[in-house]
């Protein structure tokens, strides 16, 4: 049974929320602070993050929730609609975001599609090379010119599809579907953030592809110059 770390102060929403999960089928512990966030949950599969705490800032908590739970998918609640406001909390550390007032069957939805994806390796299958980029899908490393380069689990995945087909415009839909679920639901503003992850972490070697935007299209992982 899946487990979700729910943090939300409002008693209300909190209620609502940790309910429709357990009728849903998942495992819940629910909190009102960030203090009880950080108290110690391992075996946490998806926590839903309210960024609107009382106790602590809603995105370093989201970072220092990334760094224990690294492998947790992690979702955040904002009533901040600003466009800034979300690719902060994305940035962050978060891999999806939901605004408020949550509608509930987009945010079962979107939980539902995110635990079915969770990232897995690929035995045997073989490493890609694009110049001096290595994705090693069975190890999920990925170096630039023998230089590892450590990457979130969507990171790794979005880079593993674009790879699969370097000089190939991938459509934004065949990303969506790829990468995240075939029965994605609401925004899809988190691939956005998660290329611009992307090109920042590989950045670092001047020897990495560019990673080039097909406008009205997708994204395109360029071979390397003869």
């Amino acid at each position: 049974m899946p487990h979700v770390l729910l943090v939300e102060d409002d008693p209300t929403i909190g209620q609502a929320l940790e309910s429709s999960l357990r009728l849903h089928g998942h495992d819940v512990t629910w909190v009102t602070t960030g203090a009880a966030a950080l108290a110690g949950h391992p075996a946490v599969d998806l926590v839903l993050l309210d960024l609107g705490l009382p106790d602590l800032d809603g995105v370093d908590l989201c970072r220092r929730l990334r760094a224990v739970l690294p492998h947790a998918v992690l979702v955040i609640l904002t009533a901040r609609q600003d466009e800034m406001d979300v690719v902060v909390g994305l940035e962050a550390g978060a891999d999806d975001y939901l605004t408020k007032p949550v509608r509930l069957g987009e945010l079962l939805a979107r939980v539902s599609a995110h635990l079915r994806r969770g990232p897995v390796g690929l035995p045997g299958q073989p490493a890609i090379a694009v110049g001096a980029l290595r994705v090693d899908p069975a190890g999920r490393r990925v170096s630039v010119a023998g230089q590892e380069i450590p990457l979130r689990a969507k990171e790794f995945d979005l880079l593993a599809r674009l790879a699969a087909e370097p000089g190939v415009a991938v459509s934004r839909d065949t990303l969506m579907t790829e990468v995240w679920d075939a029965h994605w639901y609401g925004s899809t503003k988190t691939l956005d953030v998660h290329i611009a992850a992307l090109r920042r972490k590989l950045a670092v070697n001047p020897q990495t592809p560019e990673i080039s935007t097909v406008r009205g299209h997708g994204y395109r992982l360029e071979r390397p110059r003869q």
